[in-house]
């Protein structure tokens, strides 16, 4: 049903989990504060602006002053916790370094000398799937180390919440786990070209036994 595509995608990390308790939070604050506004607007209408307890008064000027600060507040921080998760760094279980290229991703596997390139696969779901896909173990933290070779490109997969700018001669890191073995998709998130939709990524999650049998195959 149509209904059914207006949430956000499917949670495949506790971060992620986090981002959408926060969103849904913040949905329900804001749709008390659109109620009750529109309930005052209606009131001032029906009585042709001669509310003088709403429209004048220190007691209501006071009300609406106070209100909206605790209402922030209840915004600010769980969003300041988050900021802090986010940035949360972890003792990862291996780091991957990911360069971005005029139009495709390189992975380098540091502590197992193991390096790819990751184009985009035309014969299955076009724009989405490549032909090498990053195989990292589930439940285990994961760090990567994102940076550019030409122009901006950005690193971005919705599913898990994270985005991370390839930035030419920086190295920006992101810290993630995932908690279940899945296929999860993305795509360059910064227009860095003509060719720029065709930059996809794609993310597969398995055990650690499966893991370590395709460290041994690929080596």
């Amino acid at each position: 049903m149509l209904w059914t595509k207006l949430g956000l995608n499917n949670s495949m990390s506790p971060l992620m989990e986090q981002l959408i308790f926060f969103h849904d939070h913040s949905m329900l604050i804001l749709i008390l504060i659109m109620s009750m506004v529109s309930y005052m607007m209606l009131i001032l209408i029906i009585n042709k602006f001669t509310n003088y307890y709403i429209l004048s008064g220190q007691m209501i000027e006071i009300i609406w002053t106070i209100i909206p600060s605790i209402i922030l507040l209840f915004i600010a921080f769980p969003s300041l916790k988050l900021l802090y998760l986010m940035e949360e760094t972890n003792k990862p279980f291996i780091s991957i370094k990911i360069i971005g290229n005029q139009w495709y991703w390189k992975y380098e596997y540091s502590n197992f000398n193991i390096e790819f390139d990751s184009y985009m696969n035309f014969n299955n779901m076009r724009l989405l799937d490549t032909d090498n896909h990053i195989i990292v173990p589930f439940n285990y933290f994961i760090r990567m180390i994102v940076t550019s070779m030409d122009v901006l490109h950005s690193w971005t997969i919705p599913n898990l919440g994270i985005k991370v700018d390839a930035t030419p001669g920086r190295l920006n890191q992101l810290n993630f786990l995932i908690n279940k073995s899945s296929i999860i998709y993305g795509q360059c998130s910064e227009i860095c070209g003509s060719n720029h939709s065709f930059m996809p990524i794609t993310l597969e999650s398995i055990s650690l036994k499966f893991f370590l049998k395709w460290l041994k195959n690929f080596q």
